[in-house]
């Protein structure tokens, strides 16, 4: 929470007035904040299932731009494919197992 622009710089002056700013911060997150880790959808989105019908029309958008103007396009398209499981702070090791750079790190810990 503190890394948000709007975190304040002051006390609340309230618990009510915490709880306030708390409530608009999830409201935010959960419904407005597009997020990375699940193809740039809401959580409500996701929740609500809407996200597989957004990231087909995004898919057909994208192909569509590349087919009227390919040189702007050095590979593929961004992957809009659904993101099958998610985790909300996912444990170390699970982050690190579809990690490629992981087998380097260790690699040069043995080394």
């Amino acid at each position: 929470m503190k890394y948000r622009p709007e975190y304040p710089l002051r006390p609340f002056a309230d618990l009510a007035a915490a709880r306030q700013w708390v409530m608009g911060l999830v409201r935010w997150y959960n419904h407005e904040h597009r997020h990375s880790a699940i193809r740039f959808v809401t959580p409500a989105q996701r929740h609500a299932g809407q996200d597989t019908a957004l990231l087909d029309q995004r898919k057909a958008v994208y192909e569509a731009a590349r087919a009227r103007h390919p040189q702007r396009w050095r590979g593929p398209t961004r992957n809009w494919q659904r993101i099958q499981v998610v985790h909300l702070n996912p444990d170390q090791t699970d982050a690190k197992a579809g990690d490629p750079r992981e087998g380097k790190t260790e690699a040069k810990k043995a080394a």
